[in-house]
């Protein structure tokens, strides 16, 4: 996905979620959007009463930014706080773990 307008707000990033990437805002999910020059970033996500949004600039520095896969990133949460950061996200170590298997 292309860097957004960060002029947009919570409706106008909900709306580009609803609309263009066929994702639902309210689902709980964390959404991180950039600008073009990679120093800023906006997370929007829906936390059961409201909307958040929660901006950042870093100073110094531009945040490492994922490879997208078909508009959607995924990150761990030790991933996404080191990107929220400004840190190299992809040194963050993920242990794969299996699902579990159904209770019976």
């Amino acid at each position: 996905m292309r860097p957004v307008d960060f002029r947009k707000g919570v409706d106008g990033l909900a709306a580009l979620l609803k609309e263009t990437l066929a994702q639902d805002p309210f689902s709980g999910t964390v959404y991180i959007f950039r600008a073009k020059r990679a120093d800023r970033v906006k997370l929007l996500y829906w936390d059961g009463s409201g909307v958040v949004l929660v901006a950042k600039r870093l100073e110094k520095a531009h945040f490492k930014w994922p490879t997208i896969r078909d508009a959607v990133m995924r990150l761990s949460p030790a991933q996404l706080a080191a990107l929220f950061e400004g840190l190299d996200w992809t040194r963050v170590h993920v242990p794969r773990v299996p699902r579990p298997s159904a209770v019976q």
